[in-house]
């Protein structure tokens, strides 16, 4: 059940708070006061699409917060399912930031997007507008509305033909991709095999390998000039007379001796003492590598040949080796989808057609349980209508079986109705009241909130179009369904006014600097007035206030007769 609605900074509203109560909610004031406005931020706080030209002139961000009693266990179930902490018997807050640049939702202070909000938002509450009625007469959708209403009956059938049906489209698509593969891709086969041998066959294992074939080529190259360059640099360091290493050691010597009359000469002979130790090991180093050098004919002719090996493959399917692992991974990958065998296809075969048959048998089985079902729907549908002042009204829920197997079975399913005595059945769509629509509407919903889970209901201005005895049977319809429900309406009707439980009036204020929308909860006296108002467009006239007070009297009388 919804309790309160803070909207601030949205629309026309600096900052507004709107509480509402069990039973029979009406909101009524003059058109264009804002009633819709309140409905719309409703909305937009359960998630529906919010641009930043709701945002008050003059302000940044608009902000809008919802407080529900959550009683409902698939509230439950899809607050668990987004790990959202919710405890028992403690209000839900849903809020929504909107600013120039982005929308932000939130549910317990938990940042949720957009597809989650809608999980959470249908276990909760239902919004109906007179343009949201053609839901109620768009064909595709009247199968949904009777598998919704059947799921007590056959849910659980519905499950399973649909968890088969798509088993059975994903081993078809596999058995295409299969049979196409063996018809027409025998050559593609081969030339995957023959890339996939290439490259297997260069056995390539260190990706920084042609790097270090480049390096050892050009020392192999070089090796006689490098071996000559390096003893020279170890003889004149270290292995002859008068080396580097010789002279510094007698310089070393002097410097000890002329630090006995300079003390600060010590530090210079230890430099250059630690430069001799450096100069030893860099001569050493250079000997070692001198003599491990090798002039081999032999493995540079083995570098030069792998190297050429690796140039063509980079060439092919490069530019580097880790772009030539890459490719083996994606030409295997490709050859595994293709490269089907007579076994995988005759497995293929083989489930699709269990899958097949077995979705076939669940369809009929589904097929004939929506039809028992649609014969006593129709009935019920019709008796609402009876009582909303369409005696002459019948309803048929009509199922036509076809040939091709799609997600929802075999069946196509169409509401059908004829207003008036003699005329066909026909489609929803070629009724041309909006009264009519929003009473079968209303007929429809009133229905199917016997076993939906959601707690609230939203009608807004679904009663345009009617009048009389018709205005009598959508308020009696609405006092039913809110002895289940919370239901929400905004009407211009006065004697849907007269049903309220909690009658909420709109009206707008001017000054010189800005229009605000004032919200107020009336009392008694209120309620005939705002009634009054909505039948003579007099909120002080004798006559209208009279007709106010009985058409409020009256209402009391009829809630106590039929118990609403």
């Amino acid at each position: 059940m919804l309790k309160t609605l803070l909207i601030k900074n949205f629309a026309l509203i600096d900052e507004l708070e709107v509480s509402f109560d069990k039973g029979l909610n009406i909101l009524t004031g003059e058109t264009g006061s804002g009633k819709s406005i309140i409905i719309g931020a409703i909305d937009i706080a359960l998630g529906a699409r919010a641009s930043k030209d709701v945002i008050k002139s003059g302000k940044d961000k608009a902000y809008i917060e919802i407080c529900l009693d959550a009683g409902n266990v698939l509230t439950a179930k899809a607050l668990k399912s987004l790990e959202i902490d919710h405890v028992e018997g403690e209000d839900l807050i849903i809020s929504r930031e909107i600013t120039s640049s982005s929308a932000k939702s939130r549910i317990n202070g938990i940042l949720v997007n957009q597809t989650q909000m809608q999980e959470v938002r249908k276990t909760l509450l239902d919004i109906h507008t007179q343009h949201e009625n053609y839901n109620f007469i768009n064909p595709a959708l009247h199968i949904e509305l009777l598998d919704s209403y059947g799921q007590g009956e056959y849910g659980e059938l519905l499950r399973e033909y649909r968890e088969c049906y798509n088993t059975f489209v994903t081993t078809q698509k596999q058995l295409d991709v299969a049979q196409k593969s063996a018809g027409e891709n025998a050559q593609k086969v081969d030339f995957l095999t023959f890339q996939i041998d290439e490259i297997k066959a260069a056995n390539i294992t260190n990706i920084n390998e042609y790097e270090e074939l480049t390096e050892e080529r050009n020392v192999l190259i070089n090796a006689e000039e490098l071996k000559a360059l390096t003893f020279s640099g170890y003889s004149a360091l270290y292995g002859e007379e008068q080396s580097i290493t010789d002279v510094l050691g007698r310089i070393e010597k002097e410097l000890i001796r002329a630090a006995e009359y300079d003390p600060k000469l010590s530090e210079l002979a230890n430099t250059v003492a630690s430069s001799v130790i450096s100069l030893k090991e860099a001569a050493k180093e250079l000997r070692n590598y001198s003599e491990s050098l090798e002039i081999n004919p032999q493995r540079l002719e083995e570098v030069e040949t792998r190297i050429n090996l690796l140039d063509k493959l980079k060439r092919k399917y490069g530019p580097t080796l880790s772009d030539i692992l890459n490719n083996l991974e994606k030409f295997e990958a490709e050859l595994s989808s293709v490269n089907f065998s007579e076994e995988k296809l005759a497995q293929l075969e083989a489930e699709a057609k269990e899958n097949r048959e077995k979705s076939d048998k669940l369809a009929l089985e589904l097929s004939a349980a929506r039809k028992t079902l649609a014969e006593k729907l129709s009935s019920l549908i019709q008796d609402e209508l009876v009582k909303l002042e369409m005696p002459k009204t019948r309803f048929s829920i009509d199922i036509q079986t076809g040939q091709e197997l799609g997600p929802d079975g075999y069946d196509r399913v169409e509401f059908l109705i004829s207003t008036n005595t003699g005329e066909p059945l026909k489609p929803l769509a070629k009724i041309a009241s909006g009264g009519e629509i929003s009473r079968v509407m209303l007929a429809i919903k009133g229905i199917f909130a016997r076993t939906d889970m959601v707690n609230t209901v939203i009608f807004d201005e679904i009663d345009t179009g009617i009048s009389g005895k018709a205005s009598q049977a959508v308020a009696e319809a609405f006092a039913e369904l809110a002895k289940t429900h919370q239901i929400i309406c905004i009407t211009h009707q006065p004697i849907i006014a007269a049903m309220a439980d909690n009658h909420i009036l709109i009206q707008k204020a001017h000054d010189e600097q800005a229009t605000r929308i004032i919200v107020e909860t009336l009392d008694s006296q209120g309620r005939l007035k705002a009634i009054a108002s909505l039948a003579s467009g007099l909120h002080d006239d004798v006559d209208a206030l009279n007709f106010a007070g009985k058409l409020l009297s009256q209402a009391d009388a009829r809630k106590k007769e039929a118990c609403f």
